[in-house]
């Protein structure tokens, strides 16, 4: 997927994977056309749009705290961080919250078990 991308949201998704990879123990895979990666369940996304990259987490409406640009999306705890041409990735932010995310998951489970019940 990233050696389809060019220009800014190559730099972006690039950016977003690099952080969250070095901040957490994740599998990263490619799943629903865009990145998604797991510890004890989905964690978070990167999604590549024609106009948007998307950087979203199952649990993100617990991490407005680290990052409040993060957006609720649909009824369960889904927050999405939106990045635009120009937009720069916060390396620092942007561990952060993955390191969060995955320690979540430890703590509640899996998000998508969560959303069955």
């Amino acid at each position: 997927m990233l050696r389809a991308l060019r220009g800014w949201k190559k730099d972006v998704v690039s950016d977003l994977r690099a952080a969250a990879m070095g901040a957490a123990s994740l599998e990263d895979v490619i799943k629903w056309g865009h990145i998604v990666m797991f510890s004890n369940g989905p964690v978070l996304l990167i999604r590549a749009e024609e106009e948007r990259v998307l950087f979203g987490f199952w649990r993100g409406k617990r991490l407005l705290e680290i990052e409040p640009r993060l957006k609720a999306s649909g009824k369960y705890e889904l927050a999405n961080q939106v990045f635009r041409k120009g937009d720069q990735v916060d390396a620092k932010i942007a561990a952060r919250l993955a390191k969060e995310a995955v320690a979540l998951n430890r703590k509640l489970g899996n998000p998508q078990a969560a959303a069955k019940g």
